[in-house]
């Protein structure tokens, strides 16, 4: 359903697509996607197990919501953008696909003083910072818009009144403006998919096969968000809150009317309270912390000292929450979503413990859509593929890059900058970037400019984050909620019992566990089924996780037509040491 944001207005002029036989309105700005969900249409494929599958994800890396367009399978709904006479329709798990054509597309060899992987509060701000400095920028971002998945933005001609935008939508115009501005080439619709050494950079987008041999490399993808499997959660209608926040501020589209939301972490109240404002009913908010005022108490005083503006944007949302009459049930998890085709009802129920849904206090709402996110996970691929130090978190159970405080890492030339290394969102993010290009500008002997801001910022803000983790304290959940036949690898329908046979069977590790199940293969290449995977090995073996624990990272790394690089005469020049033996 339509829904309206100030200071953003729909177009006035519509068109439409075939799906499925059925025409399909679409507005200007529409991805296929939020042209769909708005339409009504929840199911995008059917996957291998003949269950359906829909949006989940919305920043193309799920692939669930591959559909065929104009003949063309493997086109995702959320990434690709809805055009006058489309003819799309829903693509089985498994299709024939015809031979392999190699052909030879146009390519490019860049050799930039920085390649800069990622369009993103971080990555935009030393792209912009260095190019003004004069040196030779590239940044590349999958996406087709720059903001990455915190300054997402809406169709520029969409915008009516800048001034009625929110703070976060106008910092992010600003940001992407500043950097439009600068002489930085700005690739987007480009992903990397092999990433060989700091000099071997590979791509391929806008039609064009890309090599790129930097002279640095400044990796800021950003995150996922962590997903934590639940029976029902690979129903259409189930989506990360990313997803959610992503129709409703980029294209202005609600999964639903009645949506419940829940998991872990301040941005599942921040979409809770915008969904609210425009007009839909949320059922409820779970959290998984604990969210008593007498416990928060001196985190809510640090993080008022800290970033006092930030903390009254939580407090109004709160208060919309209240004033709405919207539940809050704290210390509580989805346990279950239930419906044939679609989600149609939710099972919510009280922790006993830090991971253990007890009998009482449970709680059945009737949903049109549910919006899960557990907080976020690097997406640091790239890192270890090019050899990056990590180490292993047990507390936010993710993998953290070992780097300074301007973002340089242990390989030379590199720096990882962002939640690409670890989380800590944005204003830390578009800090740590500013460092990062002051300290690139110094590697290459030129004069920078006095960095003690941006370093007052950082710290600042990385006191207020430190802050808001202890108010959002709640155990790293991976299969504590699943059942043994819940799906875990969501590409290939992998079961939670498939994946703990293996280990009875003889696997001893996650990648070994892989081969035998499949979980980690499919399109999403196991970014939200890793840490599962990694979880269940750990608990098997009776090992803590380190560094390698989980599936190895290897090209592509962003899933490929072959027949587009099969002719490549590109080949890497060196592969990561730390990576050298496939430990999977």
């Amino acid at each position: 359903m339509r829904v309206s944001i100030p200071g953003v207005s729909a177009p006035t002029s519509d068109f439409s697509f075939q799906f499925g036989g059925e025409e399909v309105t679409a507005l200007k700005g529409d991805t296929i996607a939020s042209a769909l969900l708005n339409a009504g249409h929840r199911t995008c494929h059917i996957a291998a197990d003949a269950t359906p599958r829909g949006v989940f994800c919305g920043m193309g890396v799920c692939n669930e919501c591959m559909v065929i367009v104009d003949d063309e399978p493997g086109r995702l709904a959320c990434m690709t953008a809805a055009a006058p006479g489309m003819r799309v329709s829903q693509q089985a798990g498994r299709i024939d696909v015809p031979p392999v054509a190699p052909h030879q597309p146009a390519s490019q060899l860049r050799t930039p003083d920085v390649l800069v992987i990622g369009g993103g509060p971080a990555g935009l701000t030393v792209a912009a910072v260095a190019a003004e400095s004069g040196l030779d920028v590239v940044l590349v971002d999958e996406r087709s818009k720059l903001g990455g998945q915190f300054y997402k933005q809406p169709h520029p001609a969409n915008v009516d009144s800048e001034p009625d935008l929110d703070d976060q939508f106008r910092a992010g115009r600003a940001l992407v403006a500043r950097t439009r501005a600068s002489s930085a080439m700005l690739l987007n619709g480009v992903s990397v998919w092999g990433a060989f050494s700091p000099d071997s950079i590979r791509a391929y987008g806008q039609g064009t096969d890309w090599t790129f041999t930097p002279k640095r490399v400044v990796i800021a993808t950003g995150a996922t968000e962590r997903s934590v499997p639940t029976p029902g959660w690979t129903l259409p209608g189930v989506m990360m809150t990313g997803a959610v926040q992503t129709l409703l501020r980029s294209h202005q589209v609600s999964p639903g009317m009645r949506v419940l939301v829940g998991g872990n972490g301040p941005l599942n109240m921040q979409v809770a309270a915008e969904l609210v404002a425009s007009g839909v009913q949320v059922v409820a908010l779970v959290e998984q912390a604990d969210l008593r005022p007498d416990r928060n108490l001196r985190a809510g005083a640090k993080m008022t000292l800290n970033a006092p503006t930030l903390v009254m944007r939580g407090v109004r949302y709160r208060m919309r929450l209240l004033r709405n009459r919207v539940p809050v049930l704290d210390r509580s998890v989805i346990t279950s979503v239930t419906g044939s085709d679609r989600a149609k009802q939710a099972t919510v129920k009280r922790l006993i413990g830090r991971t253990t849904p007890g009998h009482g206090g449970t709680h059945v709402f009737d949903v049109d859509a549910v919006c899960m996110g557990y907080g976020f996970m690097p997406q640091n691929d790239i890192a270890r593929a090019i050899g990056c130090a990590h180490r292993f978190d047990p507390g936010t159970g993710s993998l953290v890059t070992t780097r300074s405080l301007d973002g340089s890492t242990s390989v030379d030339n590199v720096w990882v900058v962002g939640d690409a290394g670890r989380i800590q969102g944005a204003h830390v993010a578009q800090a740590a970037g500013e460092l990062a290009a002051w300290s690139i500008l110094e590697s290459f002997g030129k004069a920078a400019t006095d960095s003690t801001k941006a370093s007052k910022i950082l710290a600042r803000h990385g006191r207020f984050q430190t802050a808001l983790g202890t108010m959002y304290e709640a155990a790293a959940l991976t299969t504590q909620l699943a059942e043994p036949e819940t799906v875990v690898c969501r590409c290939e329908s992998v079961s939670l019992s498939s994946i703990r046979q293996s280990f009875v069977d003889g696997a001893v590790t996650a990648g070994a566990s892989k081969r035998v199940t499949r979980a980690g293969m499919g399109r999403c290449q196991g970014r939200y089924c890793a840490a599962s995977v990694a979880a269940v090995a750990a608990e098997s073996a009776n090992i803590p996780q380190d560094e390698f624990s989980s599936f190895a990272p290897q090209a592509p790394i962003r899933p490929i037509e072959i027949g587009k690089i099969a002719t490549s005469s590109a080949r890497p020049t060196t592969t990561s040491k730390r990576f050298g033996v496939d430990r999977d």
